[in-house]
């Protein structure tokens, strides 16, 4: 469980991998550049810390970890509470915090509670994910309009009115460097999908800005000039009587860092089809901040987008990830001093682009025809992370999703079940068992019991790990299951994006009241297809027959409506 997966990936390493992991790690580090100064400049600090976190971060993450293609370095998930915490008690309390974090992250990961993080609510991560989003895009306006004023305030509206009474004070040379960077970002993936647009578009911005010598402010009349070398490892002094005050950001960071790393590492199993150990996972994202801050850096996670493109680039092992952290040092020792020429609002852009790709509006609009509560959960968190605190938003929606999921199993438990559980009698037959029934070469039943909710998404996804191999049809039964909230409809949708690009049939039957409103609110009643979600398991199987063009059968066990079946217990 506590072996890296960089030690059990060497074992049988040859020169063929290397080749493909050198070439991911190249490509992966080369994109990984603007993000880390982007980031770090939106966190309130100096640019090269965020080099300093994608080198060192970075290259522990895939040396520790417990996932073979997972690239780690700071993010966009950490943007508004480091600089919250910045703002408030400066870089040593950053490092602090970082410390904190750090070693609670080392706990859960010992402890084992890696499972235990994917059971926070979908809506809840959606939630300040999209929150997230929102802060990164406000924030950056200032610089990607280059509007003329002084730091503009922390809160969401009075930094919008702050922006309203400066719109006079615009550089309109700074305005348009930043619209062609978000501009030529979309051209780019449209065009070349596999030219790091980003990049591409900060050295065009970068290159027009130096040659027409436009009035735009950049790293180096900001910042001055990026050190040519990685700090010595030291620990800033700090003062140990904020710990009480920093525990709940830290707590916060800890939480974000284990969320996003577990969501990246999934994301990567599901492109290559490994297994990651979430234990070994935290354990290293522990380390890995702690070493960020000991080498000048800022709290770092998983990040997605460069674990999908580190992948599509060819990685097969953590050297990849490894290669990519010691490319952004080599970018460091050479081209330091050309990044004084970048222009700040290229840099708001990219960041710009990197809040609509956090935003998630598609999953948003999706969640918002959930059941109301999965709703309330979503805007609760998400008004409280544009509006309040991030902090504040985690601990509120993970409150919030907890109270009524007891509300909601209060509302669906009821006696027979309890009686069934204690009756000390032979169970009898059930005629509507799917063993009972012919069922088609190819076609594979699965049955769910109990109520569909986040706490039952990991069994789900774990159970269907196990599909092998690709059936020509798939059918959900869901004769017991009385209630689905938006993570079980979110694993359906995915469940069914699945079976269509791997040209499986996909099929419900049973299914109750509640669930079937909630598909219909989900819109996922028309993307199944009302003909594919049936009555009754026998249903269900002509249906399958009828897809794969197989005979008919004649029915010789009797349907019992689930209906009737309730009834019946009742009236016992």
């Amino acid at each position: 469980m506590f072996v890296p997966k960089s030690v059990t990936c060497l074992r049988n390493y040859d020169s063929r991998t290397f080749l493909s992991d050198l070439f991911a790690g190249v490509t992966v580090g080369v994109v990984a550049l603007p993000l880390a100064m982007a980031f770090a400049i939106a966190s309130g600090v100096t640019p090269e810390r965020g080099i300093y976190t994608a080198v060192v971060a970075g290259f522990l993450i895939s040396a520790l970890g417990g996932s073979k293609v997972q690239i780690g370095g700071p993010t966009g998930a950490f943007v508004t509470i480091v600089a919250a915490i910045v703002a408030k008690y400066g870089y040593p309390g950053l490092v602090l915090c970082t410390f904190l974090a750090g070693a609670l992250l080392v706990v859960m990961g010992l402890c084992r509670f890696g499972g235990m993080i994917k059971f926070i609510p979908f809506p809840v991560v959606t939630g300040f994910t999209s929150g997230i989003a929102v802060v990164i895009f406000s924030s950056q306006m200032k610089d990607f309009f280059g509007i003329q004023m002084e730091n503009p305030p922390a809160e969401f509206f009075p930094k919008w009115l702050a922006y309203w009474n400066h719109l006079h004070g615009i550089n309109f040379s700074a305005a348009a460097i930043g619209i062609g960077t978000v501009a030529g970002i979309f051209v780019l993936r449209r065009l070349t999908p596999k030219v790091p647009a980003m990049l591409v578009a900060m050295l065009l911005a970068t290159a027009i800005s130096a040659m027409l010598k436009l009035p735009v402010e950049t790293i180096g009349s900001k910042f001055h000039e990026l050190p040519r070398t990685l700090p010595s490892p030291s620990i800033p002094h700090f003062d140990l009587s904020q710990v009480r005050d920093l525990m709940s950001p830290a707590l916060t960071v800890a939480l974000l860092a284990a969320i996003e790393s577990l969501l990246s590492a999934t994301v990567a199993d599901g492109m290559t089809g490994g297994r990651h150990k979430s234990n070994m996972e935290l354990v290293a994202q522990g380390f890995a901040n702690i070493g960020s801050v000991i080498f000048g850096g800022i709290p770092a996670t998983g990040a997605i987008a460069r674990t999908v493109t580190n992948i599509k680039s060819g990685a097969k092992t953590p050297v990849a990830g490894m290669i990519h952290a010691l490319v952004l040092l080599i970018v460091l020792l050479v081209f330091a001093p050309l990044a004084k020429l970048i222009p700040l609002s290229c840099l708001a852009g990219i960041l710009v682009v990197i809040s609509y790709q956090m935003s998630e509006i598609d999953q948003f609009r999706r969640l918002l025809r959930a059941p109301r509560s999965d709703v309330m959960v979503l805007l609760s968190t998400f008004a409280i992370t544009v509006i309040i605190d991030l902090t504040v938003a985690v601990q509120v929606g993970v409150v919030l999703a907890s109270l009524l999921f007891i509300k909601r199993m209060g509302e669906v438990t009821n006696v027979g079940a309890v009686t069934r559980e204690f009756a000390d009698q032979e169970e009898k037959a059930d005629p509507n068992a799917a063993s009972t029934r012919q069922i088609p070469a190819g076609v594979e039943v699965y049955e769910i019991n109990g109520p569909f909710f986040f706490g039952a998404a990991e069994s789900f996804k774990e159970t269907l790990r196990f599909v092998e191999p690709t059936p020509k049809a798939l059918i959900l039964r869901m004769r017991n299951v009385p209630a689905i909230d938006a993570t079980g409809l979110h694993l359906l949708h995915q469940l069914h994006q699945q079976c269509l690009s791997s040209g499986t049939a996909f099929l419900l039957s049973d299914v109750h009241a509640q669930p079937v409103v909630a598909l219909m609110k989900s819109d996922l009643w028309r993307e199944i297809g009302e003909s594919n979600i049936t009555g009754n398991i026998d249903s269900a199987l002509d249906r399958a027959r009828e897809l794969l063009h197989l005979p008919a059968v004649e029915h010789t066990v009797p349907f019992i409506p689930t209906v009737e079946r309730e009834k019946d217990k009742t009236d016992k």
